[in-house]
């Protein structure tokens, strides 16, 4: 395993800036640029990376899909949210048509958010392409199946060009798929949900979305804990503060930042991501989520190796 590319990192629908979100953005840009003087192109780049990533950025807004790469034939995606539209898209720029290619798809679980993207995912209509969609869901055809139905959609599942399988895994049981070891492990979210941990002969990737925990069974918090053992990446649910997850929104199938940081120091994981963002934060409100997490991993460190905290993004790649 080479890196991790996000595609989509919000969680339960995709949210799009307003026209107002980017004005904003080029207020706070010319602001911070007053007074100043740019000679060339390169000065002005220059001057964009030392404003703040919520300026001169955005965390995106396409639903969860995060792609895990290992080079050559066979590609590694978890979930297929919006954001697999345009990994499907990068994929044709990439290899063009006719070149089959092998995708193998982990799927978290069966609601909408993390299936949509599916039948705009381009190489599914690709002749010569393989596709396999490894899941723990009984019934993960039948859910593929139906939104590509009418009325939900209008082309039918039956006019996908690639050949299209299925694989029903078994918590607990690792795989060896795509030269990785892949080991699903149950969470707790309606419906159930199950989070994958990828090894190769010397990384770790682990991808744990829509999962609630509970933070007084001791059991769950050493059976995670020893799910993220010592990870270089682990993508965790971080939906929620950990006021809400814990009052107002108990039972609602997610986790927070917090809750992130104790598992991921206790596992001795290296970087955590924080993902399947709040459709309700903004880019400002990502960002100062992103700096609380930072300061609390700082003081809760101890004798524990400092963990990275990131936040994903669309677009972000992070090596592993």
């Amino acid at each position: 395993m080479k890196n991790v590319v996000f595609w989509g990192t919000r969680g339960s629908l995709p949210v799009a800036l307003t026209a107002n979100d980017v004005r904003q953005k080029i207020i706070a840009a010319l602001t911070a640029a007053n007074g100043k003087t740019f000679r060339n192109s390169g000065a002005l780049n220059e001057f964009i990376d030392t404003l703040p990533f919520a300026t001169r950025g955005t965390f995106g807004g396409h639903s969860s899909c995060v792609e895990i790469v290992s080079g050559g034939h066979e590609h590694i995606i978890c979930d297929m949210g919006s954001g697999a539209r345009p990994l499907g898209q990068s994929k044709i720029a990439t290899y063009g048509a006719p070149n089959p290619q092998t995708y193998h798809i982990f799927i978290s679980h069966l609601h909408w958010d993390h299936l949509m993207g599916f039948p705009y995912f381009t190489p599914m209509y690709l002749p010569g392409n393989r596709i396999i969609i490894h899941g723990c869901h009984p019934h993960i055809e039948a859910a593929f199946r139906l939104q590509m139905t009418a009325p939900c959609f209008p082309v039918d599942y039956s006019q996908a060009g690639a050949k299209i399988e299925f694989d029903v895994m078994t918590p607990g049981q690792t795989q060896y798929i795509a030269g990785v070891n892949v080991t699903p492990k149950l969470q707790l979210h309606a419906g159930d949900s199950y989070g994958y941990r990828f090894d190769s002969i010397d990384r770790s990737v682990v991808y744990s979305t829509d999962s609630e925990h509970k933070l007084e069974s001791k059991e769950e918090h050493e059976g995670f804990v020893k799910f993220f053992a010592k990870a270089d990446l682990v993508i965790f649910d971080a939906m929620y503060s950990l006021a809400e997850a814990v009052s107002v929104k108990a039972d609602w199938g997610h986790s927070s930042n917090m809750v992130g940081v104790e598992l991921c120091q206790a596992a001795k994981a290296k970087r955590l991501a924080l993902f399947h963002h709040e459709t309700m934060n903004d880019d400002n409100q990502l960002s100062r989520l992103l700096a609380e997490t930072r300061r609390l991993e700082e003081i809760t460190r101890h004798d524990h190796n400092p963990l990275e905290v990131i936040s994903a993004y669309d677009g972000l790649t992070v090596a592993l």
